[in-house]
């Protein structure tokens, strides 16, 4: 990619040499922005994509990419008062209400011990933990489209420097000197050096913002792992004490032995 961009440039200096020193020279006409990216030839259009693309990503991350989405403290007060007061069915119920990603981890560990009461401690952890893996799991795995944008932007722009590339060689072994001379060269070095430059820009913001949001998602996972852990330490620690207290009631007093008189 450093040669062919290398080239580019050779090229570009040699054809405005060229005009310099061509005799019928003519005003610079001023260029706007726009009149520039149009001169980046058809791969303007997947570039203009992934743009697009990228914004609507960055903004969509914006909005799920939260404390609240993840783990919210009104609901860590309310879940770890239900646990206390063993009312196991609003419990489940504020869980299935709340869309956070620590109410879905404590949902299923709910519902597993309601299905299951005979089921032990380290059962209901694991199923927590697995529910937590998911999560995490989801959280990290959404990001990676942005990556994605980040790896595809300079490659597409490189691919639009090849055809530019291609089309100044045709255009150097099908004219003449002069042709060169009236920047029929410049055309096509322009356009891959425009398309080049647009797909790195693109994919250079959606790398800052792919490193951002994944210090997010990390700093969050954190806080998800100890929002869950304290929660499961809770529910396990009241339903032991629960199923101690049915044990000790459960248990029968033992009648006396009566005593035989001689």
């Amino acid at each position: 990619m450093k040669h062919i961009l290398l080239l580019s440039l050779s090229l570009f200096a040699i054809a405005n040499a060229q005009q310099a020193g061509a005799e019928d020279t003519t005003a610079p006409a001023t260029v706007d922005f726009l009149e520039i990216l149009q001169q980046g030839g058809v791969m303007m259009i997947p570039l203009a994509v992934l743009s697009v693309v990228a914004i609507c990503l960055v903004f969509f991350y914006l909005i799920v990419i939260r404390k609240g989405a993840v783990v919210s403290d009104r609901f860590m007060n309310q879940a770890e008062n239900l646990i206390l007061q063993g009312d196991h069915f609003n419990l489940s119920e504020l869980c299935n209400r709340n869309g956070s990603s620590v109410a879905k981890i404590l949902g299923r560990a709910v519902d597993f011990l309601r299905t299951t009461p005979s089921a032990s401690l380290g059962d209901i952890r694991e199923v927590a933990e697995a529910e937590g893996s998911r999560q995490a799991g989801i959280l990290s795995q959404r990001i990676t489209y942005l990556a994605d944008v980040g790896a595809i932007a300079p490659m597409t722009g490189l691919l639009g420097t090849v055809i530019g590339m291609i089309k100044s060689f045709r255009e150097i072994s099908f004219g003449n000197f002069e042709g060169v001379k009236q920047m029929q060269l410049s055309s096509g070095v322009s356009e891959a050096l425009i398309t080049t430059a647009s797909g790195l820009v693109i994919g250079l913001v959606a790398v800052i913002f792919y490193s951002y949001f994944r210090g997010k998602v990390q700093h969050y996972i954190n806080e998800l792992e100890a929002a869950s852990t304290h929660l499961m330490a809770v529910l396990s620690s009241v339903n032991s004490s629960n199923k101690t207290y049915l044990d000790r009631s459960n248990q029968q007093p033992q009648q006396p032995q009566p005593q035989n008189l001689a």
